[in-house]
């Protein structure tokens, strides 16, 4: 314990007697963060870019387009048939946040705030599904949505096997469940004083106090759901075609046409910034103050 002390000292003495040794670490942890900024921007730059350029300008590899062409969204929307793609995402996005909001919200109070035998043991196998890839899950799913192992009727290319599949996410119940433990017993205390019981108590008081966590389990579902490409590719048809599936099939419809695809991938990103601008603030503060106690 001395001896750290004795080096927290000399380190100290370092940064105090040492400007220059300060200011060239400042420098190096800038130059680190703005070259991760251009790496993880320059995707979505080339994207907007080659979405306003002509054909001959993407052929040409251009950076910027000489006259931005505002149209190729209005011709990549209405070629692709992107109306109707987007407003099944936008059901199918809006029918998995409820499912996930009220499947998480409850088993994570219940595995936080409620004493049951099997607690911890139930909770750790749950948390091991999120061990099992995506693709392991597909043939069963399968299965189960055509009525092979519950017998339900076939549910190919209808709103259930797009959403009811994602309703229950191991991830948002984890998220919640760390954050629900920390609330004070004290407040479950004067709660059973005023005669509540735990639906109350978790509607009037847990869920209120909860918005930031809340907040991050909606735009981790709803980036999700809206970016779910693998299982829409298999169960949906031209009824309830998402955005994403419809983007991949533009893409062969399109052809050599890169101004079209990139301004159809455009279209299917904002949505999600718009979101994440709006909620940043809560989904720091989510990621910050979940798992801090379990």
């Amino acid at each position: 314990m001395a001896n750290q002390d004795v080096l927290t000292q000399h380190i100290g003495t370092i940064k105090k007697t040492n400007p220059v040794a300060r200011v060239i670490g400042k420098i190096f942890i800038y130059f680190v963060l703005i070259v991760g900024a251009i790496v993880s921007l320059f995707p979505f730059f080339w994207m907007l870019s080659q979405s306003l350029m002509t054909l001959g300008e993407t052929l040409q590899i251009r950076w910027l387009p000489s006259v931005p062409q505002w149209h190729n969204y209005a011709e990549a929307w209405s070629r692709a048939k992107f109306g109707d793609y987007f407003l099944n995402s936008t059901w199918v996005t809006l029918g998995t946040i409820i499912g996930v909001l009220i499947t998480s919200i409850l088993a994570a109070y219940a595995f936080a705030r409620i004493q049951f035998p099997g607690r911890n043991l139930i909770f750790t196998l749950f948390l091991a599904t999120m061990m099992v890839p995506e693709s392991v899950t597909l043939i069963p799913n399968l299965f189960m949505i055509r009525g092979n192992i519950i017998p339900w009727g076939n549910w190919n290319d209808t709103f259930w096997v797009l959403t009811v599949p994602f309703m229950a996410n191991a991830f948002s119940v984890f998220l919640l469940r760390q954050f629900f433990q920390q609330v004070p017993n004290e407040l479950w205390d004067a709660a059973r004083i005023d005669g509540a019981g735990h639906m109350r108590f978790l509607t009037q008081i847990v869920l209120p106090i909860s918005t930031a966590p809340i907040v991050t389990v909606i735009l981790f579902a709803f980036t999700g759901a809206w970016n779910a490409f693998s299982w829409p590719l298999i169960v949906s048809g031209r009824k309830w075609r998402t955005l994403m599936v419809g983007l991949y099939n533009f893409v062969s419809e399109a052809g050599t046409e890169t101004q079209l695809l990139m301004a159809g991938a455009v279209i299917s990103l904002i949505p999600i910034l718009i979101l994440y601008i709006f909620t940043q603030k809560q989904f720091t503060q989510g990621i910050a103050t979940t798992g801090l106690k379990g």
